[in-house]
């Protein structure tokens, strides 16, 4: 397998263009529309016989037709003889129905995984899952890669004072402890509850101290902003400064941003796993890029070198 291909769908070209450019290697070329009948359509123009392929494409809005753009693609790759198809999955949707928590539910994570198995995936990369049981549901390998080094670097450079990082809830206690060390801060955790299935948050309180501290709220993704603005109003309650929000992918649904704009936050910091709203639309927002992440881990795969030690 000498020679490495990266496609893409719709769903983030430009992240992929930036991939490509950090591998110094062109964008596959590939026709991926919708008929007017919403089936989707795809055509592999470059030749990918015997070839080591990787499809760069987050299950972003629209997420289902995300979802199939890849199958599609994939399957069209298996029968151009790739010799091997890795999909890279920066943003994988349906991440919070991992486990049937209640009658007569799917565990519709574990369908997505089976789905990209099927359709002939041989790997597959992601980053920041909603629940690390998914990497699981696959029998294929999984690459689960973090943002956590790009978010510590931005935050080490920007040298806030008397910093405390804040876990969203106590889902991300874990991951929130990683990124408190790596910025040699404390950490204090929400307690929260969600209510429904609807996307109500009712914060319960805070573990830890913040009072007359700088603070770094983290979380793995902002959907409706509900989970991260009912962490500001908690920890402005308890007496904390500036207030910094930070997660890996901003999904921004719904009401989000005017959310996010009516709570005291100085910056909100995401990446561009999937595509960001236009900045002038939520002041304070700044994009990372995970390109040379995703491009270093491309690489080393492509080569059989070790991914992990992109982490240390």
């Amino acid at each position: 397998m000498d020679e490495l291909n990266v496609f893409c769908g719709n769903a983030n070209r430009a992240l992929a263009t930036a991939i490509c450019r950090q591998l110094h290697i062109p964008l596959g070329d590939a026709e991926v529309f919708e008929f007017s009948n919403e089936n989707i359509f795809v055509k592999i123009n470059d030749n990918v016989r015997g070839n080591d392929v990787f499809v760069v494409q987050p299950f972003c809005s629209p997420v289902n037709r995300s979802i199939m753009e890849l199958l599609i693609m994939i399957d069209a790759l298996k029968r151009a003889s790739s010799a091997r198809i890795t999909a890279v999955v920066p943003y994988y949707a349906y991440g919070r129905t991992d486990k049937k928590d209640q009658p007569r539910v799917p565990i519709t994570a574990r369908l997505i995984a089976d789905c990209i198995t099927v359709a002939g995936a041989h790997r597959v990369v992601t980053m920041d899952m909603h629940a690390g049981q998914i990497q699981g549901f696959f029998n294929i390998p999984v690459d689960e890669l973090t943002a956590q080094i790009i978010q510590a670097r931005y935050f080490t450079e920007k040298s806030i004072d008397n910093l405390t990082v804040v876990a969203a809830d106590e889902g991300f206690a874990k991951k929130g402890r990683t990124l408190a060390d790596r910025l040699d801060a404390p950490l204090a955790i929400v307690e929260k509850r969600r209510l429904g299935n609807h996307g109500v948050i009712e914060s319960m309180g805070l573990i830890g101290n913040v009072e007359g501290r700088n603070v770094l709220i983290v979380d793995d993704e902002i959907d409706t902003a509900g989970s991260i603005t009912q962490a500001v109003r908690v920890v402005h309650e308890h007496g904390a400064g500036d207030i910094y929000c930070c997660a890996t992918h901003g999904i921004f649904s719904g009401s989000a941003l005017e959310r996010l704009g009516n709570v005291p936050v100085k910056e909100v910091v995401v990446t561009d796993t999937i595509p960001s709203p236009d900045r002038g639309l939520l002041p304070g927002l700044t994009v990372l890029s995970v390109a040379e992440l995703l491009a270093g881990t491309i690489s080393r795969i492509h080569d059989g070198r070790s991914v992990s030690e992109l982490f240390w």
